[in-house]
C-alpha cells in the first residue's frame, strides 16, 4: 500500500554537483501550495509519489521551480526513453500543432500512416499490423479481445481462457486488472471473470521452480486444459520486480502455444523501445510473439500506445468495430516518430545495454554485502531491487521507502516502491544517461542504502 508523504518542509543537507542540486528544504517551501491544491481537488488515489513538484525536465534531469535538480531514475515511469524534453520531439510536436490538425478520430491522416508504416517496418514477421491507441491498459484490453475472438474462432466458445501470471501488472482497467496478478487491486471487481487464471511467474526467487513443467502443473491445478486456452499474456519482464523468465521457459511456451492454437502475447509497455538493452524486450528470449502491446517509451512524451500483431489476428473484427476516440492522435504520432528516430539514430538500445551493464554490476556487488537485498532483477536500464527482512523473502517496504527517501534528499529521483509487498526499489533512468551521471547516481544509491540500514 502506497504511503502519503508529509507536506511539511524538512531540512536536508545541501547538494551541489555537476548533475545534482538540492538548495532548499524538501518539499521546497514554495511548492507546498501546489501540493495542497492537488490534495484538495484530486482523489486520495493520486497521492503516494514523492512531493517533488516538477517544473521542467531535460535529458536525464528533473528540475523544480526552486532551483533543485535531480538525476532522474524514474523516466516519468519508464516513458522518456529518448530523454526528457528532447528538442527534436518538441519541434515535431510544435510543427504538427501549427498545422492545425490536432485530432481526427479514425479519419485517415498522413502522419498516422507514416507512424504505422514505420513501426511495421521495424518488426519481424508476423508482427506487421499496427493498431494505435492511447494507453497501455487500452492495448491490453484490445489484446484480450483479440485472444478471445481468435480462441472462439479456432476452438469454439470453450476456448476463451486468458492465462497470465501472479504478481503481474497489466493496467488499471477492468480486463487489464483481471489479467493482472495482484489480488488487492482486484477486490473492487467483486465478481471476477472465471475465464482469467494466473499461474506463478518463473522468477527463480519467489517462485523457485522456474521450469516449464511447473507451468503445465500449475495450469492443470487451475482446472484448465490446453483446449480451453485462448491466449497467454505476460509482461516481458514483471513490472513489479523487473524479473525476466528463463529463455528456455519462453521458448517452450512459444512451442506450447503453437501446438495448442493459443496466442502468445508479450506486454512490452514497459520493456520496449530500447529499455532492456535490445530494441524490443522479447528479443532476449529468441522468440516472436503473436501479439505485442506497447506504450510509455513509444513517444518519450505524449499519450500513445499500440497493439502490433499477426495480420490474421489483428483483422478478426470488421470495419468500424475496434476503434478509439484518440486513435493515432496526430500530435502524439509526431512525437512518436521523432522519438523512434532518436532511439534508432543514437543507438539508445546500445547505450541502455552499456549503462545497464554498469548498473547491474554495481547492484549485484552491493547485494553480495547486503542481506536485506533478496534479489536484483532486470536488464539494460531497468532494475528491481527487492528489499527483504534478512534471512527471509518477506518484503521490507519500510527499507524500500527509506532508501528512496534518502536518494531524493541527495538528488536522485525515484518513484515510490513497487511490487510484492511494496518492497521493490525500481530503477529506470532515461536511456540517454551517460557514464559519469550513472556512476554518480549509483554512488548516491549506495550511500542511501548504507544510511537507511544504519
Amino acid at each position: 500500500m502506497a504511503r502519503e508523504y508529509s507536506l511539511t518542509p524538512r531540512s536536508v543537507p545541501r547538494v551541489e554537483t555537476k548533475y545534482r542540486r538540492i538548495v532548499t528544504d524538501l518539499p521546497s517551501p514554495q511548492s507546498v501550495a501546489t501540493l495542497e491544491k492537488l490534495q484538495t481537488f484530486e482523489p486520495i488515489a493520486m497521492r503516494g509519489q514523492p512531493p517533488i513538484v516538477w517544473d521542467r525536465a531535460e535529458g536525464f534531469q528533473v528540475y523544480d521551480a526552486a532551483g533543485n535538480c535531480w538525476i532522474d531514475w524514474s523516466s516519468g515511469v519508464l516513458i522518456t526513453n529518448a530523454g526528457h524534453g528532447r528538442q527534436e520531439i518538441v519541434d515535431a510536436i510544435v510543427r504538427q500543432a501549427k498545422s492545425k490538425l490536432l485530432t481526427n478520430y479514425c479519419f485517415p491522416s498522413e502522419i498516422r500512416a507514416q507512424l504505422v508504416e514505420k513501426l511495421a517496418s521495424l518488426f519481424p514477421e508476423p508482427l506487421k499490423k499496427v493498431f494505435l491507441l492511447t494507453t497501455g491498459s487500452e492495448t491490453v484490453e484490445c489484446a484480450i479481445k483479440l485472444c478471445r475472438s481468435y480462441g472462439v474462432k479456432v476452438g469454439g466458445r470453450a476456448k476463451h481462457v486468458i492465462v497470465s501470471f501472479e504478481k503481474a501488472f497489466h493496467g488499471r482497467t477492468l480486463g487489464a486488472q483481471q489479467a493482472g496478478g495482484i489480488p488487492s487491486l482486484k477486490e473492487w471487481i467483486v465478481n471476477p471473470d472465471p475465464g482469467f487464471v494466473q499461474v506463478p511467474f518463473p522468477d527463480g526467487f519467489r517462485t523457485p521452480d522456474s521450469s516449464f513443467d511447473f507451468f503445465l502443473k500449475s495450469l492443470d491445478e487451475c482446472g484448465i486444459g490446453p483446449q480451453n486456452v485462448a491466449g497467454v499474456i505476460m509482461e516481458t519482464y514483471q513490472g513489479g520486480s523487473a524479473a525476466f523468465a528463463p529463455v528456455e521457459y519462453m521458448q517452450a511456451m512459444r512451442q506450447w502455444c503453437d501446438g495448442h492454437e493459443a496466442l502468445l502475447v508479450c506486454d512490452e509497455v514497459q520493456a520496449g523501445f530500447g529499455r532492456t538493452g535490445t530494441l524490443w524486450g522479447y528479443e532476449h528470449y529468441g522468440i516472436v510473439p503473436d501479439l505485442t502491446t506497447w506504450g510509455k517509451g513509444i513517444s518519450s512524451s505524449l499519450p500513445l500506445a499500440a497493439v502490433i500483431g499477426r495480420r490474421d489476428v489483428m483483422d478478426l473484427h470488421p470495419a468500424g468495430s475496434m476503434t478509439s476516440t484518440h486513435t493515432g492522435n496526430p500530435v502524439c504520432c509526431a512525437a512518436a516518430l521523432a522519438s523512434i528516430d532518436l532511439v534508432l539514430k543514437e543507438d539508445l538500445a546500445g547505450n541502455s545495454k552499456r549503462m545497464g551493464d554498469l548498473l547491474h554490476t554495481r547492484l549485484h556487488e552491493l547485494k553480495e554485502t547486503t542481506p536485506q537485498f533478496g534479489a536484483v532483477d532486470g536488464k539494460g536500464l531497468v532494475a528491481g531491487v527487492a528489499c527483504v527482512k534478512p534471512g527471509t523473502k518477506e518484503p521490507d517496504g519500510d527499507l524500500a521507502w527509506n532508501i528512496i527517501g534518502k536518494c531524493i534528499e541527495k538528488g536522485v529521483l525515484l518513484f515510490s516502491p513497487v511490487g510484492f509487498g511494496g518492497g521493490t526499489v525500481k530503477i529506470c533512468p532515461p536511456l540517454v544517461i551517460n557514464e559519469e551521471a550513472m556512476t554518480e547516481s549509483l554512488n548516491v544509491f549506495e550511500e542511501a542504502v548504507h544510511e537507511a540500514l544504519a
